[in-house]
């Protein structure tokens, strides 16, 4: 996995961004996750939450993602989902 930082955190929300999630971060008594309203995904992460707990939900979420989406990300995008794959327990064919 990545470090804790805030730039990690971006790079996550990015990839999360490109492979077709709206990240929301909201106040309340909640836990985290991810929903879908009106078929769009959206992750509402509690804006409380450490840069590690606002990374570990993005890792959960993105560990459901099962899809192949190889040619709609960038390029320091795809380079972070090779190397998350593994982590996040996703398999797919290897480039």
């Amino acid at each position: 996995m990545l470090s804790p930082t805030k730039n990690s955190l971006k790079k996550v929300e990015t990839l999360a961004k490109e492979l077709g999630y709206t990240v929301r971060y909201e106040k309340g008594h909640f836990q985290s996750g991810y929903c879908l309203v009106e078929s769009k995904k959206v992750v509402v992460v509690n804006r409380f939450f450490d840069t590690e707990g606002r990374l570990n939900v993005l890792y959960d979420v993105l560990s459901t993602f099962r899809e192949e989406a190889q040619g709609e990300l960038s390029d320091p995008s795809r380079k972070l989902w090779k190397k998350l794959r593994p982590f996040l327990g996703i398999r797919g064919e290897e480039e």
